[in-house]
């Protein structure tokens, strides 16, 4: 099979490679879309480096073609999404709910390989079936989209509520169509003007902090929570900074370098600052899953570009220019 190793920063080899054998637990998929993350852009950069040459990419949609001796669930021809995250299910947090911060979590296209490849071999627990009334170009972004639904379950948003986003990446976007979809109000800082324009068009209204403050414009539209998905320092710190009274900081973004925050303000302001990393398994991608086929989201405006498998460098090439929200590459 193909398969697209990043071999250093910023240059990928189109390797021909044996196919996987799924063990007696596992499913083999023949991948038909993947979308590129901002997390894979960081590792196209080399903001972050990999030990070795991997095949990158987790947000994977493909067929089952091949099932293990053991599976129950999964069928040959079934449409599946991938699940990257793989927790142990055995250890502290795990038996806590909490396997987004499993202590011995498998992480797909980072730590072993991933997507960008035209089969991958994934747990049968860990690949989920599409529902037929549900696109393929939905179905590329349950992954994404579960990220953005674990992110607003952390603010425990009332109906009808007003929040604040800083920053409008993958996940600020569909942070964005979610509460709406939901029936809040949704305020949006962007810098990127493509991409503000995007927003605005569904609805979402402009927060102009060059005018002002998220602080005033809460007292017009009480703005109970803020998510920081820019992934700066500068932006974590503002989106602190910046928090209305009693309203909660949601941060997603995963900048390297120290923020600040002026710890009085926040006792003072009882303002919230509460960290959200990926997705609960598996309540979360179930939760979107759902949504998808009951018709109350419909995240696929926000593909933006598509290219071949052959073609992966020039396409992560091309999402250098920051214009982009969602790239897939079709590895079919």
């Amino acid at each position: 099979m193909k398969a697209a190793f990043l071999d250093k920063p910023k240059q990928f080899d189109l390797r021909e490679i044996n196919l996987p054998e799924p063990l007696a637990n596992e499913v083999r998929i023949k991948l038909k879309k993947v979308g590129i993350c901002g997390s894979d852009m960081h590792l196209f950069q080399g903001h972050r480096l990999l030990s070795q040459p991997t095949v990158i990419g987790h947000e994977g949609l493909g067929f089952v073609d091949k099932i293990g001796a053991n599976v129950k669930t999964k069928n040959i021809g079934d449409r599946v999404v991938v699940e990257p995250n793989i927790n142990c299910g055995q250890c502290r947090f795990c038996l806590k709910g909490r396997g987004n911060i499993c202590l011995q979590k498998r992480v797909l296209g980072l730590l072993e390989n991933g997507c960008f490849a035209e089969y991958i071999c994934v747990p049968e627990d860990f690949c989920w079936l599409v529902p037929q009334s549900v696109s393929d170009d939905n179905a590329v972004l349950i992954e994404p989209m579960a990220v953005a639904y674990h992110a607003v379950s952390k603010a425990g948003l009332s109906k009808n509520e007003s929040i604040a986003i800083i920053g409008l990446g993958t996940i600020g976007m569909l942070v964005c169509h979610l509460c709406q979809a939901l029936g809040h109000t949704v305020y949006v800082s962007e810098l990127n003007e493509k991409k503000l324009q995007i927003a605005l068009s569904k609805g979402a209204k402009s927060l102009n902090i060059t005018n002002l403050s998220i602080k005033q414009y809460s007292e017009q539209n009480d703005i109970i929570a803020v998510f920081e998905c820019a992934g700066s320092k500068n932006s974590a710190s503002f989106a602190i900074e910046q928090a209305p009274r009693g309203a909660k900081v949601i941060l997603t973004g995963l900048s390297e370098q120290p923020s600040s925050f002026i710890p009085l303000m926040l006792v003072r302001e009882d303002i919230q600052i509460l960290p959200s990393i990926i997705y609960n398994h598996p309540l979360d991608f179930a939760k979107v899953i759902d949504l998808l086929e009951k018709k109350v989201i419909d995240p696929s405006f926000i593909l933006t570009g598509h290219s071949d498998l052959k073609y992966i460098q020039s396409a992560f090439e091309s999402c250098l220019c920051g214009d982009h929200i969602k790239y897939i590459i079709e590895v079919e």
